[in-house]
């Protein structure tokens, strides 16, 4: 069995067992539950069930396993001639979450 489910405006595919990387969860610690509650679509074995928008009664749990940093993004701007230079860095944070049943 799998669902499609709605993460602020993200959607991922998940299957019981899987590890799925979604933005930061803040006040989230270690071991702490999370429910997901917009469920786009159940499918598996047997007919799935689609929801407009989501699926009534639907939801999937999880564990958060740890916290984690993304790679580093450097962007910069430069004006030819100016001596003008703008550098800075970026590193989007994730949570990484073991999904642990599809209820629904």
């Amino acid at each position: 069995m799998y669902a499609v489910v709605d993460d602020r405006n993200q959607q991922y595919r998940v299957q019981a067992g899987d590890r799925i990387q979604i933005h930061l969860r803040k006040g989230a610690a270690e071991g702490d539950a999370i429910t997901f509650d917009k469920v786009c679509l159940v499918g598996g074995e047997g007919a799935g069930r689609i929801g407009t928008p989501h699926v009534a009664g639907a939801s999937v749990t999880g564990k958060v396993l740890r916290q984690v940093k993304g790679p580093k993004v450097i962007t910069g701007k430069w004006k030819r001639r100016k001596n003008s230079r703008r550098r800075r860095g970026f590193r989007a944070q994730y949570t990484i979450v073991q999904i642990e049943a599809i209820n629904g």
